[in-house]
């Protein structure tokens, strides 16, 4: 017995090893099969673009086929499930909207999937969001909109392309952030929820960058400011909703890449590195900036706080809102 006891902490180190050992050589030989990048969402969005793009320069950069696969429905549910039972060898990877990782969580009873069966790698583009207004609309900055909000002299609308977007909830985090009553009117689409804050007929709302920019710089929109951290140097002169008087405030969509849980470290590590030096390159900030959106990359522990943070601030303003659960 006194054998065996003292045997079992060495038997224990030596499996560790072993373990570790087994996942290094995995990583050293990574990859030498195909790499299947899933996208849960159509062709020629945000998430394919940008999946994409990783795609081409990992294939470029490794000499192995890294093809994409596009897996549509249930709004990105039926990817990530099929992802989470996927085999943890760092040849099926995912790309993760903030809404799988950070919003769905809160916003539906029941998902197929939970974050916990996912390993986080890096973020791979933020797209950055911007509080418009009609021209016509008789406010110039943050300020002026809040004093007409309050002033009861005409009733507050914001649109969204659909309940639980990343429009509606930066829109309902902006209706308690200045305490004015602002009444959600959804869209299908992010067209349609833009061509009624043009017309006039929506007092405002979130869009992206790269959706709004041709109208502010024609004159046909107001941007009140940019719900990111810092300045968008295409619009360098519209200021933050922090620096307007909103302490604080982000709302900000991003894209990420991630694969099965259990996935080896060592994996993990290399395919994040790469991503950092991939969003860097100029054909692929050429074809984020088309797309309105700023490269990132970043490592494993950053993209999992992130998503914690994001979690924390949606799930409280879900709540608040009383969105309905889907």
């Amino acid at each position: 017995m006194i054998r065996l006891r003292t045997l079992l902490p060495v038997v224990a180190v030596a499996c560790c090893l072993s373990s570790m050992s087994y996942a290094q050589d995995a990583a050293a030989d990574y990859p030498n099969n195909t790499i299947r990048i899933v996208i849960g969402f159509s062709p020629g969005g945000g998430s394919d673009v940008a999946g994409r793009a990783v795609a081409d320069k990992l294939a470029e950069k490794w000499g192995k086929p890294v093809i994409v696969e596009n897996k549509t429905g249930a709004q990105g549910n039926l990817a990530m499930a099929a992802v989470a039972k996927a085999a943890p060898d760092g040849y099926t990877l995912i790309v993760v909207p903030i809404g799988n990782a950070a919003v769905n969580p809160s916003l539906f009873k029941e998902l197929p999937y939970s974050m916990s069966e996912f390993a986080p790698i890096s973020r791979i583009a933020d797209i950055e969001n911007v509080l418009v207004v009609s021209s016509k609309l008789p406010a110039k900055n943050l300020e002026e909109l809040i004093a007409l909000g309050k002033s009861g002299k005409m009733r507050f609308t914001f649109s969204s392309p659909g309940a639980g977007s990343q429009a509606h909830l930066a829109g309902e985090l902006l209706a308690r952030a200045i305490g004015v009553d602002i009444a959600h009117i959804p869209y299908r689409g992010l067209g349609p929820a833009l061509n009624d804050v043009l017309s006039g007929e929506i007092t405002l709302t979130f869009a992206q960058l790269s959706n709004a920019k041709q109208f502010i710089e024609n004159g046909q929109l107001r941007a009140i400011g940019i719900a990111n951290p810092k300045r968008n140097a295409a619009l360098p002169n519209v200021p933050t909703l922090s620096e307007a008087g909103l302490p604080g405030f982000v709302a900000v969509s991003w894209y990420a890449l991630m694969a099965p849980a259990n996935t080896p470290r060592p994996i993990i590590d290399k395919l994040s590195r790469e991503i950092a030096g991939i969003v860097q390159l100029p054909g692929v900030t050429a074809t984020f900036a088309a797309l309105g959106a700023q490269p990132v990359g970043g490592t494993p522990e950053e993209l999992r706080t992130t998503i914690v943070e994001d979690t924390a601030r949606w799930a409280k303003v879900i709540k608040e809102a009383g969105i309905p659960l889907q």
